[in-house]
């Protein structure tokens, strides 16, 4: 809509609301048609139409004032190139023109003919620097000549060297492709350490991230400590005033319950008497209309009216005296009421700020039950995992099983091997070509072979164990749930006989609505018979008047009452002024150990960073070390190497003689300067030897330093850490006391209910007390009949109309003291209700600030799960990248065996890095021991912290259902507020219903309460029932954990056997390249040990194919736990099924608790509106009373004219008999009365001068 006021927007950004605010301005539109609001206009209707209209009309003028600009554009581009085409075509006609007029000129012809005449003078200047530039060309093709026959003999020269150069590097490959080889190796080697330098750094980093972490929620939860100790202490006020609320409410209601059953039937009775006396006003204002009619009779029984005027005077100055009295009393209760409607203003300032709260409280409820819903999800998928793990229980055994039948096989073979091994050395022995270093390596395989049975038997017990263990874990966990399932069938049948119960009470409900419909009718025979029942009123006026004495007696008692509640409010506030002091002091110490954390944090993190270089420079100094180590071994080889050729050669000496002397001494030069070439070398290794052995010993002071900064980091980070368990351990004692201070809550809200149960008694008995109003008003009505009844016999005498005003006035000073009893007790129930609900709320805030807290709690403990859970991921990341390191140096490790010609050098360097591998892997398998210790710490912590977080869900819930049947009750109110206007006019006939309802509903009440504490009863034990299945589950977690690290520790088992069988395998082949050579060197061995030996060879085979079969089986028996443990997990999800199942029971049964919490609250709204009638009654009487003492005055008037003139009066009264009824004092009263009843319609005037009026 900006296009219908451009100019009204200025240029830059702006605000959207002034801009709409400018457009509307510049349309010039009325204001009082819109309004504008944050992100809208709002249009009276048919305004937004004419605006669409106006927008469509300056949409229709722009695009066709763009429409003709485009036009305008397109005819102005074709006009100009018409005007360009113009302009050429005249200037083509011009030079047409000008050739026609040269074509025929005759100086024109003559030019063109003589122009191509004047070039051949030119023509010889042009030869002659032809010839000079070919002059120029053969100089230079000579030149270039030269320069090529000069380039071709470089060319030659070139291509020998080239030649020379070519063999020189065909040389040199030659040679270096060993060293080529070598450095591929090392290269290799050097990407796989760096690979793991690379995952070590990321483990650190990731390590770094989590202690931030968990230094970020240890400030977290001293934040939460902190909030804690507040919500502790203000727990501990919010109590004390409960309890202080509680003792005074308890004798309140104890002394109120005593008097307000005696004050019933008073109570009762005066309201009939009081209706009574009305209908008797009413009566008497229509008598005197009759006594106009009978003044002569009046006349003769003047003598008898003045004495009966001489005792109303009496009567008027004794109710003036009262009435001063009955001021006096007014005036003092207006300064209490206005004392109380103070207190009552504070009040309600207090409940809404606790309602923003419950708001606000409502909304973190709602987050909590989705969380809630979260972890019930949660609860499901670990009772699948747990079905999955009891399943992969059951394979892991047989794969045990199965594992000790392929061990059992394993052994056998090793036996057999023994064996063949013990053949070949006793071959080899014959063969004598075995040495003293082959017997030492001899000794260290069989003291190896020893050491591995060792490890194996121990192994197979240790399996055994872990087996037993494994079944009675199974066995344990079985019987659990067989436990669980036996509860849940409890349950169930327990919620089916509620069920049942709860029908028939349906049924017993309606069989008592019943009977109050015939009830009603029966009540309106009683009517009947009331009206009959009036010689009883003298004696109840004399109980109304004990009554009278006794409430006024109950208002002093209350009065006192007020006075001790504001002392306690005062105290209350004292206590909260102090509470506030503490509460500063404790956050300034949690500042200042806020300060000393964050300095000890800092220390703690410069220690890992110097920790972390001095492993980067170790790393670096032992890769170092191995070089030095591999070069030593690999002189060392080709030292052997030499003494194994000097000594084949002298065997050959022995064994040939002397007839190959000259060869040997050929043989034996060239030995001797290999040997010498050798001893160079060794020279030089162990010169480089006892450099690194410099360096080693160099770099072991610099450990020895380094370890003596680490123990002086690691003392420190233990003192930090028993720093944070000291914390660790205040916070549980805090936890601990807000467990108190909740189930103290807890208490308080049982007593809070208690309290509640007392008003609703109350609010019973006050609508005893409308029946009774009622029952007065039907009274009143009686005693109205009667009264007319009276007038009809004044003329028989004039003393009972006397002796009826005193009763009349009697009656209502009587009435008034009632009425201000009945406000005093109204004004003390509903401060003790506006008590019980600022109680209420300040219990639901405390809930909901705790309720908030856990859930910050809750955020905090998934983060440090979540990063736990990162830094397993890369622990097992580091742990692949090392089994594929290991996998790497085993093939590098075969590659070197088999370039090594010599048995003795290749077994001691097998040996060697056997050791180093077992220390490797020793050092790996301490690293995944503290890991596996600081992930079981880690566990146990996020189980503490998930059962923490189950009691607070508990709790929650306990809150969310108090929430929601607060919020049932406010509904409920608002429900009865509108129906109460709908149902003022049944309301007369309800009164007479409910006396006969009021016994039937309180029976039933009873009841609901039984009821409902047996349902309570039965949602505790269901949710210990629930608690102790998430109990279970953890435990199966564990147990599933368990296992897990069993079955890694048996695959750990078989890649050891594997190895062992790859070792034995080597050795084999070993002993086959020995054997060969035995056979070459003593010629003594034959075709059957040949044949023997491949049969071997054959055989072995055959059990690697084996061993890999058990292999392949072990991957499926692996397989097929996965499988199981799917199968656990399905199993999990009906469980959770069932879980949900019962939930909704229990919902079901809140639902039915609170449909009888809100009968009872109907209940309560019924009493209300019976207690706004019994106020309307009291309007209508203050307005009878007024036309009551209209009526006196107009008496007064009459007797007083009757007095001075009988006969005017005579004559006056016949005439306005004659023509019409006199209005000169009758008819204000009358006026008064059809207002009252055109008004309140509630009874009807049968007056004939009402109907006239």
């Amino acid at each position: 809509y900006s296009i219908l006021a451009p100019n009204a927007i200025p240029q830059g950004f702006v605000d959207g609301k002034t801009v709409s605010e400018k457009i509307l301005a510049g349309l010039q539109m009325d204001p009082a048609e819109y309004r504008l609001g944050t992100t809208k206009v709002f249009f009276k209707a048919g305004v937004l139409g004419n605006l669409e209209e106006m927008r469509d009309e300056r949409l229709s003028k722009i695009i066709s004032m763009f429409q003709a600009h485009i036009r305008g554009y397109l005819i102005r581009k074709a006009y100009k190139k018409l005007q360009d085409q113009r302009i050429g075509l005249s200037v083509i006609q011009r030079n047409i023109r000008k050739w026609l007029v040269l074509r025929n000129w005759q100086w024109w012809k003559l030019y063109s003919k003589v122009k191509p005449l004047l070039s051949i003078a030119r023509q010889e200047e042009e030869m002659k620097e032809q010839l000079k530039q070919m002059d120029k060309m053969k100089e230079d093709l000579a030149k270039t000549e030269r320069i090529k026959k000069e380039l071709e003999e470089q060319n030659v020269t070139l291509l020998e060297q080239k030649n020379d150069l070519f063999l020189q590097l065909q040389t040199l490959e030659d040679s270096m492709g060993d060293q080529e080889e070598r450095v591929e190796k090392l290269i290799m080697q050097k990407a796989d350490f760096e690979s793991q330098i690379k995952e070590l750094e990321e483990r650190l980093l990731d390590e770094e991230d989590a202690a931030a972490d968990l230094e970020g929620i240890k400030k977290k939860m001293e934040a939460d400590n902190a909030n804690l100790k507040k919500d502790i202490g203000d727990l501990e006020n919010t109590l004390q005033k409960a309890e202080q609320d509680k003792a005074h409410k308890d004798n309140q209601i104890s002394t109120l319950q005593g008097e307000i059953s005696q004050q019933d039937e008073h109570i009762g009775k005066l309201n009939k008497e009081k209706k009574a006396l009305e209908e008797a006003n009413k009566k008497t204002s229509d008598s005197l209309q009759a006594e106009e009619d009978k003044c002569n009779h009046l006349n003769k029984l003047k003598a008898k009216l003045e004495q009966a005027l001489d005792e109303l005077e009496d009567n008027l100055e004794r109710e003036k005296k009262v009435r001063g009295d009955v001021e006096k009393a007014k005036r003092k209760v207006e300064q209490d009421l206005k004392s109380t409607q103070e207190n009552v203003e504070d009040l309600e300032r207090v409940k809404r700020e606790l309602e923003e709260n419950v708001r606000r409280k409502e909304a973190e409820i709602s987050s909590l039950n989705s969380k809630l819903e979260d972890e019930q999800n949660l609860v499901s998928q670990l009772q699948r995992k747990i079905k999955e793990l009891q399943a992969r229980i059951e394979e892991l055994e047989e794969e045990l099983e199965a594992e000790r039948n392929a061990r059992a096989k394993v052994e056998k073979q090793r036996a057999e091997l023994n064996r063949e091994l013990e053949e070949l050395g006793e071959r080899l022995d014959e063969a004598g070509g075995a040495t003293s270093a082959q017997i030492e390596l001899n000794k260290k395989r069989e003291a190896e072979l020893l050491k591995i049975r060792r490890d194996l038997e121990e192994a197979s017990l240790q399996h055994e164990a872990q087996i037993s263990a494994l079944r009675k874990k199974h066995q344990d966990a079985a019987n659990e749930m067989a436990d669980q399932v036996d509860q849940l069938q409890k349950v169930k049948s327990k919620s089916e006989k509620e069920k049942q119960q709860l029908r028939s009470e349906v049924e017993d409900l309606q069989a008592q609505i019943q009977h109050i419909s015939k009830n009603k009718g029966c009540s309106e025979k009683v009517m009947k018979q009331f009206e009959s029942q009036m010689s009883d009123l003298n004696a109840r006026l004399e109980d109304s008047q004990r009554s009278i004495n006794e409430l006024q007696s109950q208002k002093s008692r209350l009065q006192a009452e007020n006075s001790d509640l504001t002392r306690q409010l005062e105290d209350a506030e004292h206590r909260v002024s102090v509470l506030s002091k503490e509460k500063s002091q404790l956050s300034s110490q949690l500042e200042d150990a806020r300060r000393s954390l964050e300095e000890e944090t800092r220390a703690r993190s410069k220690l890992q960073n110097e920790v972390r270089n001095m492993h980067a420079d170790m790393d670096a100094i032992r890769e170092q070390l191995e070089e030095e180590q591999e070069s030593k071994s690999d002189v060392q080889r080709q030292l052997s190497k030499a003494n194994n050729e000097i000594q084949q050669w002298r065997s050959k000496f022995e064994s040939e003689g002397a007839n190959r002397t000259e060869e040997l001494e050929d043989q034996k030069r060239k030995l001797l300067g290999k040997l010498s070439e050798a001893e160079q070398t060794t020279e030089a290794a162990n010169a480089k030897c006892s450099a690194l052995e410099k360096a080693k010993s160099r770099l072991q002071q610099e450990l020895e330093d380094m370890s003596i900064e680490v123990d002086r980091a690691n003392a420190s980070v233990n003192q930090m850490e028993k720093k944070q368990r000291a914390f660790d351990k205040t916070t549980a004692e805090w936890q601990a006391k807000v467990n108190s201070l909740q189930s103290e809550l807890e208490n308080s809200q049982k007593e809070s209910r208690g309290y509640s149960a007392e008003l609703y008694r109350i609010k019973a008995s006050i609508e005893e007390y409308q029946d009774s109003i009622g029952a007065l008003r039907r009274e009143n009505k009686n005693l109205a009949d009667e009264i007319h009844d009276l007038t009809d016999q004044l003329s028989e005498g004039g003393r009972s109309t006397h002796e009826l005003d005193k009763a009349r006035r009697r009656l209502e000073m009587e009435k008034e003291e009632l009425q201000a009893a009945l406000e005093e007790a109204e004004g003390a129930l509903e401060q003790e209700e506006a008590k019980v609900m600022r109680a209420q709320l300040e219990i639901a805030t405390v809930r909901n600030e705790i309720d908030k807290r856990i859930q910050e709690k809750e955020e905090e403990f998934d983060n440090t799960r979540r990063n736990h859970q990162r830094a397993l991921e890369s622990m097992q990341a580091s742990l692949e990248a090392e089994a594929k390191g290991k996998a790497d140096a085993m093939r590098i490790k075969k590659k070197l065996e088999q370039d090594i010609n010599e048995l003795e050098v290749a077994l001691d360097a097998s040996n060697r890095g056997k050791a180093e591998m077992e220390k490797t892997v020793k050092r790996y398998q301490q690293q995944i021991r503290e890991m596996q210790t600081s992930i079981e710490e880690e566990q146990r912590q996020r189980d503490e912290a998930r059962e923490s977080y189950n009691m607070a869900e508990r709790r929650c819930t306990l809150m969310s259902g108090e929430v929601e049947e607060l919020r049932a009750a406010l509904e409920q109110a608002e429900r009865a507020r509108k129906a109460s206007d709908n149902e003022l006019a049944d309301a007369n006939d309800r009164v007479n219903e409910l006396t006969s309802q009021v016994s039937s509903v309180q029976g039933q009440k009873r009841k609901l309460e039984g009821d409902i504490n047996a349902m309570q009863t039965d949602l505790d034990e269901m949710h210990g029932e629930l608690k102790g299945a998430d109990e279970r589950c953890k435990k199966a977690m564990a147990d599933a954990a368990r296992l897990a690290d069993e079955l890694r520790a048996e695959q750990d088992h078989s890649n050891q056997v594997e190895k062992v069988r790859k070792n034995l395998e080597s050795q084999v082949k070993e002993f086959q390249i020995r054997l060969d050579e035995a056979e070459a060197s003593s010629l003594k061995g034959g075709k059957k040990m040949i044949q023997k030996l491949e049969s071997r060879v054959h055989e072995l085979e055959a059990e690697l194919d084996n061993e890999q079969r058990r292999h392949a089986e072990t991957q499926k028996n692996m397989r097929k736990a996965d499988r199981r443990l799917k199968e656990l997990a399905f199993q999990a999800d009906e469980d959770r099924k069932n879980q949900e199942r019962l939930q909704e029971l229990i919902d079901k049964l809140n639902a039915k608790i609170k449909t009888f919490k809100r009968q009872v609250e109907e209940a309560e709204e019924i009493a209300a509106i019976n207690l706004a009638k019994y106020r309307k009654a009291q309007h209508e009487l203050e307005e009878a009373e007024e036309r009551a003492d209209t009526a006196d005055s107009t008496l007064q008037k009459f007797r007083a004219k009757s007095r001075s003139s009988v006969s005017v009066q005579r004559s006056s009264v016949s005439v306005s008999a004659s023509n019409s009824p006199s209005y000169s004092y009758l008819s204000p009263r009358t006026r008064g009365s059809s207002v009252v009843n055109s008004y309140r319609s509630v009874t009807p005037s049968n007056e004939g001068d009402d109907d006239g009026y």
